[in-house]
Order: C-alpha cells, then sequence, then structure tokens
C-alpha cells in the first residue's frame, strides 16, 4: 500500500477507532479495570494516532498555494492540534496503566487522584490538553471550506461532532459517526490532492 493511499486511510480508520471506543465503553456500565477498559482505550489510542496524520494533510492542503497568513494560520492550527493529540496520547496511557494495575474502580479513582496531584498535570493531560487537538481539527477544515478546498458543511459536522461528545461520553458512538462523514471522503477528492501536489512541486 503507497504512502498516499495510507494517508486516506487514516481520514476513515480515526473516526471509525473513535466510534469503536464508544460502543465499547456503553458495554462497561462501571469503567473499571477489564477487558472492556482495555479494549476501548485501545481503540481510543489508535483513533488518536490515526487522526495525527490526517491533522498533517489537513496543514499541507490549507497552506497549499496560499501566502504567509494561511500558512501562519494552518500551521498555528497544526500546532494546537498536535499538541492535543499528544495530551490525548498522554492521558489514554495513564487510563491503560492505571486500569492494568488495578483491581477495581476504587482502587482506580484512588490512583487517578495521585496522578493528577501534580501540579499541571490535570490542564494539560485531562482538560485544556486534549481540548487543542478538537480546535486544531476545526480551525484547518474551516481554513479548507474558506478556501472552498472543502464543503462548508463539513467543519459544522466536525464541530458537531465535538459538541455531542462535549455533552455526555456516551454519545461518543454519534460523535465518532458524525466525524467519520465530515472526514472520511475527503481523500477522494481530487482538487485536495491537487493542492498538496501543487504545494510539493519545485519552483523553476
Amino acid at each position: 500500500m503507497s504512502t498516499t493511499a495510507r494517508q486516506w486511510n487514516f481520514f476513515t480508520i480515526g473516526p471509525l477507532c473513535m466510534t469503536a471506543y464508544g460502543i465499547i465503553r456503553l458495554t462497561d456500565p462501571t469503567h473499571g479495570p477489564g477487558l472492556a477498559w482495555s479494549l476501548g482505550h485501545l481503540a481510543l489510542l489508535a483513533a488518536v494516532l490515526a487522526l495525527v496524520p490526517v491533522i498533517w494533510q489537513l496543514r499541507r492542503w490549507a497552506a497549499a498555494g496560499r501566502g504567509p497568513a494561511a500558512r501562519l494560520l494552518a500551521g498555528a492550527a497544526t500546532t494546537a492540534g498536535l499538541l492535543g493529540a499528544a495530551a490525548a496520547t498522554a492521558q489514554t496511557v495513564i487510563d491503560l496503566v492505571v486500569g492494568f494495575l488495578c483491581a477495581d474502580r476504587e482502587a482506580m479513582n484512588v490512583m487517578f487522584d495521585g496522578v493528577r496531584s501534580h501540579p499541571g498535570v490535570t490542564a494539560a493531560v485531562y482538560s485544556v490538553g486534549p481540548l487543542l487537538f478538537y480546535v486544531g481539527l476545526v480551525l484547518l477544515t474551516a481554513q479548507l471550506a474558506v478556501l472552498r478546498r472543502i464543503s462548508a458543511w463539513r467543519p459544522l459536522v466536525v464541530v458537531a461532532g465535538i459538541a455531542v461528545t462535549a455533552m455526555s461520553l456516551d454519545l461518543l458512538p454519534l460523535g465518532g459517526l458524525l466525524l467519520l462523514l465530515a472526514l472520511a471522503p475527503l481523500g477522494r477528492q481530487r482538487r485536495l490532492a491537487a493542492a498538496g501536489a501543487a504545494r510539493s512541486r519545485p519552483h523553476g
């Protein structure tokens, strides 16, 4: 499989893994250690890692053939998105380790309290940090919509997917499907691929 084909697949794999995490989470009412906790968080980790190249590709499309201001905005959005992905990855790994080490939810809560007691951890890993990923994703899709490189409804669907997830984690499957609707078809849009090619073409 070519590198380009893998990039297109990430637009589908990321949202699907997020949807899978949401579905698995619904099967675990106690949200305690066990198979559902581990499988769900592995799916979430896969979702975050798959969406990293999506962020990077969106940046390439948003900056292709544009001036310094557009490139600066795309770069800032990408930085936010990648920092958010790093924070979400850290949170997911912590959750996996805690779930592996603890025998029940009560023990998990004690260990989580210990992790969050360190200065800056709550903001960086559990609250502000992961939100940066969504900020970057919204900004990049909005920039592409303004440039008319994607349909205007796509960033709105991205926002809707984020919003329903923020309302309740039980709505994660719906949020993942909305992201799938917004992102999965982008790899098949030739004008985006052409824009990326134009950016990488050497100038004479």
